[in-house]
């Protein structure tokens, strides 16, 4: 049982007089049905993964409109079905995790830019940076720049941001050029209201199919020699075209400022930065609490490309303008510096010199940087910027934290992101953490994934992650130069995303030596456990006769997979079956067996489980009938306080309390509420040959009745045989 969005599903059905009220990201899945959308595609990553998940699960109004939608195997096939619009007009949208989805559907935007469209072409990207990001730092926007596709940064107002859903379709239409929709994650999850409008359904659409194909045009292909003819029309018509387009619709907002004295002071800045800013005036005292700016400001909400005349007239006769652009190189900044001194417009221009060079434009940032800007520009002698309350904000702030930090008297500890509870891949880097110690230490090429926590203590494994299902390709190198053979990691995720191809086709063509360790936990689980071509089916699940019983060995396609190209050594193993699967990479590593060598680590995604279990226990205990849950604890009065069991599981629910025993002083090890009954830290105890402190209780709720009597009598004789001084 998936995650269920049914309320957020009910939300896209509203049409004109109605009020939106939720979430950005949803709010732009309502403006791209709003707009006439014919397709959608592309693969789930945060912070955008609700765009598609919400479509998935909305298949009836998606029939009703028309609306194809297909979950993409990678960003590189949801680029591709962008084709569609390059002789039809079918508006299309697709969505993805910038900027490593980017990077894997580069190839696709490339050869659908050279061309152009027809259809008007949106691209959702959830751009990644700052402080909640989980991936490379680096931007969307030199993808707009080097392949010409017009870059959309809305302000993160509801109703501006579906607007520009529309304006964006428009803009592709009337440029031929791709727009990228670039989405922080404060944009995506900033909450608000909107006017809605009706959904249109498209002209053609799987409700009204076409009767024939385009015919045969050879200059709509990426191909040579057109594509020499691709890159003159860029500068020549569609840059042109995107720029009329974009003044001519005001898509940029001039806010003027509400004070005359500051009017020859201006502020460039990204739309998805607006917020930020505003708030980092207030505290300056250069906006009032609606967020009207004492000075004006230009909003860029399309970034890419720039109107040279809009620029100019906005810098012309200021005496600075400071542009506000997060993250690096500066392209927004260079290229305004450039088109004001060939316009020979002196008008002096700041940003990164007085703002942060990287990292993510937080209010504290903002409020500092322009501190260093406002310094710059001198005043009449008594007058001030405000500076002084800013001041006194960000010395509130640092005050704050210094008072925690001698509260706490040590600094706070490191927190990383850890495995879920009873996350099946927990065990198995304790059977490599034991593995190693009968093998010797190995290279560990890690990978993009759930399984890449393996990187953070207690386990602190993994050399290197170059791309989501590179793993055994990154190892391409390094395993022919080692003693020891190399061990690549990756989920069935990352298998299906990139590594059927770059890792085991590569691999075996190649006959290299190579182990790779597949953990099958039949779901793309780090982006929010979307279904996979391996996920087990509804029919499985409901033929399944203990609905507790792991499904993930019901279906065998990663297995056939591998049969079908070959590979001669494979071996599946239960991932909480922690001595098995030590022993299993101890065979890989040391087998005689010269060739590609693959261990399927099966354990579904504890969160599924939960989700499907948890519904049948209810209705179980609804109808009286027996339950059976299993807990795990230690026992304190065995447990000695060395701690191994932690040092090795890293289970959240395993932690310390002190010790019991007042002739004691290492406190002792306990398992609390929220222990899912994996089974780890017995099966740990057991392949690590630790102390046999750990016990499993079964918990029988609506027992039967000779079970009942039984418990009546062993409570009997357990009372009967306690020391006197023990009862209480």
């Amino acid at each position: 049982m998936e995650v269920s969005f049914s309320k957020e599903i009910e939300a896209l059905r509203l049409g004109a007089g109605d009020t939106f009220h939720g979430e950005g990201i949803l709010a732009i899945t309502k403006g791209l049905l709003q707009s006439g959308v014919a397709y959608v595609g592309g693969y789930q990553g945060a912070p955008v993964s609700h765009l598609l998940d919400v479509m998935v699960q909305a298949k009836p109004l998606m029939d009703e409109l028309g609306v194809h939608v297909e979950a993409c195997s990678n960003e590189a096939s949801a680029a591709a079905m962008l084709g569609a619009s390059i002789h039809y007009p079918l508006r299309g949208a697709v969505t993805w995790k910038s900027i490593v989805g980017t990077n894997v559907a580069a190839d696709a935007l490339s050869n659908l830019s050279s061309p152009g469209v027809t259809g008007g072409v949106l691209i959702v990207v959830g751009e990644d940076y700052g402080e909640g990001a989980s991936v490379i730092q680096e931007r969307t926007h030199a993808y707009a720049l080097k392949s010409s596709m017009c870059l959309l940064d809305p302000r993160p107002d509801l109703g501006r941001m579906v607007d520009m859903v529309e304006h964006g379709f428009r803009l592709s239409e009337h440029s031929n050029m791709p727009c990228l929709m670039e989405l922080r994650i404060r944009t995506c999850h900033v909450r608000g209201s909107f006017d809605c409008r009706d959904n249109v359904a498209s002209a053609i659409s799987t409700r009204a199919l076409m009767a024939e194909p385009a015919g045969f045009d050879y200059m709509r292909l990426a191909h040579p020699p057109v594509t020499f003819r691709h890159e003159k029309l860029k500068g020549d018509e569609r840059i042109p075209a995107a720029r009329r387009y974009i003044a001519e619709h005001a898509l940029n907002e001039l806010l003027p400022g509400t004070d005359a004295a500051h009017a020859d002071i201006g502020l460039i800045v990204q739309g998805g930065l607006y917020n930020a800013l505003v708030r980092s005036l207030q505290q300056h005292g250069l906006a009032d609490a609606f967020g009207a700016a004492a000075m004006p400001i230009l909003v860029l909400n399309v970034t890419y490309p720039l109107v040279p005349e809009q620029v100019a007239d906005f810098c012309i006769g200021k005496r600075a303008v400071l542009v506000v652009e997060e993250g690096q190189p500066e392209y927004i900044e260079q290229e305004i510096a450039t088109l004001l001194r060939r316009r020979d417009i002196q008008t002096p221009l700041h940003g990164k010199d007085v703002l942060a060079a990287a990292g993510e434009y937080t209010v504290e940032v903002l409020t500092q940087g322009l501190l260093s800007f406002l310094d710059l520009l001198p005043l009449p002698p008594g007058q001030g910027w405000g500076e002084g309350a800013a001041q006194q904000w960000l010395a509130g702030n640092r005050t704050r934290r210094d008072a925690v930090a001698k509260q706490l008297d040590v600094p706070l500890p490191i927190r990383p992101p850890s495995f879920c509870i009873g996350c099946p891949e927990r065990p198995v880097f304790s059977a490599l953490k034991l593995a190693q110690l009968d093998s010797g230490p190995v290279h560990i090429a890690a990978d993009i994934g759930c399984h890449a926590f393996g990187t953070f203590e207690p386990f602190s494994m993994g050399h290197s992650i170059l791309g989501y299902g590179m793993s055994l390709a990154s190892r391409a190198g390094v395993s022919p130069m080692m003693q020891r053979r190399a061990l690549s990691i990756m989920g069935d995720g990352g298998f299906w995303h990139n590594g059927l191809l770059t890792g085991v086709q590569s691999a075996l063509f190649n006959g290299d030596d190579a182990v790779l360790l597949i953990f099958k936990n039949g779901y793309t689980s780090a982006t929010g456990t979307q279904d996979i071509i391996s996920t087990p089916d509804d029919d499985m699940k409901e033929r399944a006769v203990d609905k507790q019983q792991s499904l993930v060995d019901k279906n065998q396609t990663i297995e056939a997979t591998l049969k079908g190209l070959g590979v001669q050594w494979m071996r599946t193993v239960h991932t909480y079956g922690v001595a098995k699967m030590r022993a299993t990479l101890n065979d890989a590593f040391t087998s005689d067996f010269n060739g590609l060598k693959v261990i399927i680590a099966e354990g579904e995604c504890q969160l599924e489980r939960q989700r499907r279990i948890r519904p049948w226990i209810a209705g179980l205990l609804k109808r009286g009938e027996r339950v059976v849950r299993v807990k795990y604890g230690v026992d304190e009065d065995v447990c000695n306080g060395d701690h191994a069991c932690i040092r090795l599981s890293g289970c959240p629910t395993l932690t310390l309390k002190d010790n019991p025993d007042p002739l004691k002083v290492d406190p002792v090890a306990v398992v609390i509420d929220g222990c899912v009954g994996c089974g780890l830290c017995g099966e740990n105890a057991h392949a690590a040959t630790l102390c046999p402190s750990f016990y499993r209780a079964e918990i029988v709720q609506n027992p039967k009745w000779h079970e009942r009597l039984l418990h009546g009598l062993r409570s009997t004789v357990v009372n009967a045989l306690r020391p006197a001084e023990r009862i209480r």
